[in-house]
């Protein structure tokens, strides 16, 4: 078992310490159902030929085909796929979606390629694991670095080598293939709805509690822009060039309108006026994270807080807007640093509602309004929210673990459902 997917399962020990799980159930979670790697060859544009690694990991699929997206990225290994596929089960089973977790990936830089590589590495991706996919086997959706486009021409390719329309194969796509309302920014809406609910625990007042959000890619920007309309006190944002930080609070309209402009977030967030007056300082990745805030958001990549920095994490309420950005060894700092942590399996589980929403969609051929997207996820968020945060409070654990708790009561019914050791060892002594 790979470093990421071990420390991942540490979670899973964890919660299996509180939980009446058959050993079947427990035992079969520990690994990943199906990894298929492939190789994509690829045309370049200046006519020479490259290959690049692909992969696709269904990790369980008990409670339904599997679900998860598919990211391009220069770190991409088996390991990582499978910790992302082994959290995606959890998460899936978290917010009672009939789906298993799976997940996907392309060792690439995305930003080397030109938009015709691209095409032809994306179509060539579901060349290579087309067998292993399919709107009842295994659903993709876009995760870091890929988009709706990618998303179109994969279902497009898919669709190709069926030889008939499936747009259920793929969710995340464009509006015109098929596509859901309220799907690109479906992970930091719901992000924030969770937020919301969260912190009215503890009284937390908009205008009072001050954010940090470290990661201003899709999910960050959304949830940044959010909470700033919420009347929360914005003071950080940082991209993976670096943040910028202003005690008084940041205009996030004004960052995301330069960001699409410049592709960058440097050293401008206001309007001309308020810059004259405003004044604002440049900061690093790991500076934004050790910032004197109220609340914490990683929306970036894994393993951003470890062993390593966790000591200097001063916010209160940490949020985990990205897939895995603490690792346990961190956990067991924050925790009785009396720093509350609510997990990425429930606070960026918003897209994986949503691809539900839209695979339901293709297969009914109804459409939903953008309102009836949003307040059906809001629901669903808020419902699975506070049933963690009663499991947190009875048992006196973790949101963390609380989240594994509640996600492992409803895999190991279904796992059960199949038959267990016990079942089988009293049906013989009959």
């Amino acid at each position: 078992m790979g470093g990421l997917l071990a420390d991942a399962s540490k979670r899973l020990e964890q919660a299996l310490k509180y939980v009446e799980i058959s050993e079947d159930a427990s035992e079969r979670l520990k690994y990943p159902k199906t990894s298929l790697s492939v190789s994509i060859p690829v045309r370049m544009d200046d006519g020479s030929l490259r290959i690049f690694q692909g992969y696709r990991v269904r990790y369980d699929d008990t409670r339904g085909p599997g679900k998860g997206g598919v990211r391009y990225h220069p770190n991409v290994t088996m390991d990582e796929v499978q910790s992302l596929a082994f959290w995606m089960t959890f998460k899936c089973a978290l917010l009672n979606l009939p789906f298993g977790g799976a997940k996907g990936g392309i060792t690439i830089n995305p930003k080397e390629l030109s938009k015709q590589e691209l095409e032809r590495l994306s179509r060539g991706y579901i060349e290579g694991i087309a067998d292993f996919i399919g709107p009842d086997m295994d659903i993709l959706a876009p995760d870091v670095y890929t988009n709706e486009m990618i998303m179109g021409w994969m279902m497009d390719q898919y669709s190709i080598i069926q030889r008939k329309i499936s747009p259920g194969v793929v969710t995340g796509k464009p509006q015109t293939m098929g596509g859901s309302q309220g799907r690109d920014q479906a992970t930091g809406t719901g992000a924030f709805y969770v937020i919301q609910a969260m912190l009215a625990k503890f009284n937390k007042v908009p205008q009072e509690t001050t954010i940090a959000v470290q990661g201003f890619g899709n999910a960050g920007s959304v949830v940044a822009q959010l909470l700033y309309k919420a009347g929360y006190k914005v003071v950080a944002v940082s991209d993976s060039h670096g943040g910028i930080y202003a005690p008084q609070g940041l205009d996030i309209p004004s960052i995301i309108a330069y960001k699409k402009e410049h592709r960058g977030i440097k050293a401008i967030y206001c309007e001309d006026t308020v810059c004259d007056i405003a004044e604002h300082k440049t900061l690093t990745n790991e500076e934004l994270l050790a910032l004197d805030v109220d609340v914490l958001i990683p929306a970036a990549l894994e393993n951003q807080i470890t062993e390593k920095n966790a000591h200097e994490i001063q916010a209160k309420y940490i949020f985990e807007v990205a897939n895995g950005p603490i690792n346990s060894a961190a956990d067991a700092i924050l925790d009785p640093k009396g720093i509350h942590v609510f997990p990425d399996i429930l606070v960026n589980a918003g897209g994986v509602t949503v691809s539900y929403f839209e695979w339901v969609q293709n297969r009914s051929g109804l459409y939903w309004t953008l309102t009836e997207v949003n307040e059906r996820m809001k629901q669903k968020m808020v419902v699975e929210a506070e049933k963690v945060w009663l499991i947190c409070q009875q048992k006196g654990v973790s949101m963390r673990t609380a989240a594994y708790i509640h996600a492992l009561n409803r895999l190991g019914e279904a796992l059960d459902a199949k038959g267990t050791r016990d079942y089988y060892v009293n049906n013989l002594s009959h």
